[in-house]
């Protein structure tokens, strides 16, 4: 029997994930069609009727987004419009023509408290707008759409958009000394190792394994680090590149006052993952080393 081409959505086709999930090694045959912003608004209101209507897509991925987790202190309208509202309308766009929606989360929907990695049973309690907001999204595909699979991640980082990694490296070589926070703990995820996890997961519900998957996951790098330990790492390599290194302090997240409060635990456990989905993600160090590697090289335009 001859099964038809996968058609895949992309919304949020410009954001770090959308970025990898297009450049993604996907299976021969498949039709990637992604939506960048501001193409596409996902507070927009019809724009997301509009893009599951025209582009008739077996599957649906949301790569949208607001991330930015102080700045949503102060404009919780925007992170609930994108983080909670905008996957309700893609649950009920893909509800309505019984496809299958991919919705990524974060460690940010626990508070941090918990001395062990958090598993998906584990009780939610966001410390701000933002985990507060992803939060809520979450519940709304997990209400709206009974096919549906939630990836939930940590510290995401690529060569391509803003993220801790490249401020790493512009403050590596602009400072003499940079003061990182050495008390939350963490799995730096590279989006290139979430986007094949997304393409592995696409395959096999093209495979018509779905109905299996359904459900919610951690995903994240392998290993944990802090945030002092993530930095020391990239200023390694940007001394074996450069010459240059600055000096690393170590300091606590009280003498680094931020809008919005920090889960001082946001190590995930992997283990449903892997055995349900039958995926697993490098060590955290190998997937920093070759983002570090393409932006040293050959880094994307933005």
């Amino acid at each position: 029997m001859t099964t038809s081409p996968m058609t895949v959505l992309v919304l949020g086709s410009n954001g770090q994930l959308g970025f990898e999930l297009m450049r993604a090694a996907w299976a021969p045959g498949t039709r990637v069609v992604g939506l960048p912003y501001p193409e596409f608004d996902v507070t927009r209101p019809g724009d997301v009727e509009a893009a599951v209507s025209t582009h008739a897509p077996d599957l649906v991925i949301n790569a949208t987004a607001h991330t930015a987790v102080d700045k949503a202190e102060s404009e919780s309208d925007l992170a609930f419009a994108i983080n909670r509202d905008g996957p309700a309308a893609m649950a009920a766009a893909c509800a309505a023509r019984g496809l299958p929606l991919i919705h990524v989360s974060t460690d940010y929907v626990f508070d941090g408290t918990k001395p062990a990695p958090y598993v998906e049973e584990d009780p939610i309690n966001p410390l701000g707008v933002y985990g507060a907001s992803k939060a809520a999204g979450e519940e709304a595909v997990r209400t709206g759409v009974v096919r549906h699979l939630i990836l939930r991640t940590s510290w995401v980082y690529s060569a391509y958009g803003n993220n801790f990694v490249k401020t790493m490296l512009r403050f590596g070589r602009e400072r003499d000394e940079m003061r990182v926070v050495a008390d939350q703990t963490g799995g730096p995820t590279a989006a290139a190792d979430l986007a094949a996890v997304i393409v592995h997961v696409a395959a096999r519900i093209a495979a018509g394994e779905g109905g299996a998957l359904w459900g919610t996951y951690h995903l994240t790098g392998g290993g944990v680090t802090t945030w002092h330990g993530f930095a020391d790492r990239i200023f390694q390599r940007l001394e074996e590149r450069t010459g240059r290194r600055p000096r690393l302090v170590a300091i606590a997240t009280s003498d680094y006052p931020t809008p919005a409060r920090r889960p001082a635990n946001s190590r995930l456990d992997c283990t449903k993952a892997r055995e349900r989905l039958g995926v697993a993600t490098p060590p955290w160090e190998e997937s920093l080393d070759r983002v570090l590697d393409e932006l040293f090289t050959n880094p994307p335009q933005a």
